[in-house]
């Protein structure tokens, strides 16, 4: 019974997807995308060479690409004569990382279906399989068990809201026993996958965010000079991922506060939303129409993807956007590893690594304009509270890495 309502939920999700595409560019891609891919995916596959062994990395979007990152790149050095084909559920994974040099092969995942996922497997013929985080699609793990090829799971994290642990979690509790290996991030998600009987597979590792926040953090990137100088000297607020929510409230502290200067990197780089922020942000200028020589007076608003783990370290305090939806703030460890103060909106509770720093007195939530405003004077005026906040921020991303060493130490224990 199970697995037929989530046959159904298949069925619903793609034809969401079509009448989506009658409006959302992004839907659209994600059609387009999968046209004829099994035979896009079967030309890579000849192409690369039939006794090539393969290493297929399932990442579900950024986001998770950019968790899987350090231990890809470990495994395309300690594993050379592996080839690794990248897959991606959603659109805005894939076509940001499309031309991302380290993967030999990059491509959508098709949308799961018992035939799909045999012919996929059949075409693709993994040696090793990781997902990274989340997706848990029944039919290709399934096959994947049946095909005795090896797959783990890296950088999970469980909640107890999760179907898992529901009276109505059967398929889910059989998709967890297709991994090989669990790694997950917390000692709660140990505990709760320990009480449905899931203790052997699973691996208490960390999150390899960390690792790829310092890896970024550590890659040197030249950044243009007129940017250079427009944050040095300065109080400089850098605000990630933002959405409508967070700029109507930042805009607020921009009027009454002239002397800080603002970097704005909303979380969707679209036309529409430039626009939006620049009617609220007057003389607001565009990353691009800056570095061609416009000159930006208050605030610089980013228009295009990639740079943000970058601005990090020129801000005196960070915020982090997203905090106003139910979904929860963005990533916060691409600012905490600059050790920067980071402020967020109250939607954060669903992550860890926030509702640490909260605690530990490096990050700080606020509930409306009043209490941002508060927090942001005594960041930018009181040295010593910045510098306290700066350097909790920094040493907790550090001794959080690791994890990635330990999933490439169970690696070479293992055959594939």
């Amino acid at each position: 019974m199970a697995l037929f309502f989530y046959n159904i939920f298949l069925r619903l999700y793609v034809l969401g997807v079509c009448i989506a595409s009658l409006k959302s560019k992004k839907a659209t891609l994600w059609l387009k995308g999968r046209a004829g891919i099994l035979t896009a995916i079967a030309t890579w596959r000849t192409n690369i060479g039939e006794n090539e062994k393969v290493i297929w990395i399932h990442c579900a979007s950024l986001g998770e690409f950019e968790q899987g990152r350090p231990l890809l790149e470990k495994i395309k050095i300690q594993y050379p004569s592996y080839k690794i084909i990248l897959t991606f559920f959603s659109p805005s994974g894939l076509e940001i990382r499309k031309n991302y040099t380290k993967a030999d092969g990059i491509f959508y995942l098709p949308i799961d279906s018992k035939k799909n996922a045999a012919n996929f497997i059949k075409i693709l013929k993994p040696s090793l399989v990781i997902w990274v985080k989340y997706e848990y699609w029944f039919y290709y793990l399934n096959e994947l068990k049946n095909k005795n090829i090896p797959v783990i799971l890296v950088s999970a994290i469980f909640r107890e809201t999760q179907p898992f642990f529901k009276w109505y979690g059967s398929l889910w509790k059989e998709i967890l026993c297709c991994f090989n290996k669990i790694f997950v991030q917390n000692e709660n998600s140990v505990t709760l996958l320990k009480k449905i009987g899931f203790s052997k597979n699973v691996l208490l590792t960390g999150d390899t965010r960390f690792d790829s926040v310092i890896e970024i953090a550590e890659n040197k990137i030249s950044l243009p000079n007129e940017l250079i100088s427009f944050c040095t000297n300065n109080k400089v607020l850098v605000a990630g991922s933002t959405w409508l929510e967070d700029e109507e409230i930042l805009v607020h502290f921009a009027r009454s506060h002239k002397d800080v200067k603002f970097i704005i990197a909303p979380h969707k780089v679209e036309e529409e939303r430039i626009k939006e922020i620049e009617k609220l942000f007057d003389g607001a200028v565009r990353y691009s129409d800056f570095i061609a020589g416009k000159a930006a007076s208050q605030v610089i608003i980013v228009d295009n993807i990639g740079m943000l783990s970058n601005l990090y370290k020129f801000a005196t305090v960070a915020y982090i956007g997203g905090g106003f939806n139910d979904s929860g703030i963005h990533n916060i460890l691409e600012a905490a590893v600059y050790g920067k103060p980071i402020v967020f909106g109250e939607e954060y509770e669903k992550f860890n690594e926030a509702v640490d720093l909260v605690k530990l007195g490096a990050a700080f939530s606020f509930e409306n304009v009043l209490e941002l405003e508060t927090l942001l004077i005594i960041l930018f005026n009181d040295k010593a509270a910045n510098v306290a906040a700066s350097i909790i921020s920094k040493n907790y991303v550090l001794e959080k890495q690791g994890a990635t060493q330990n999933i490439l130490e169970y690696l070479r224990q293992i055959s594939f």
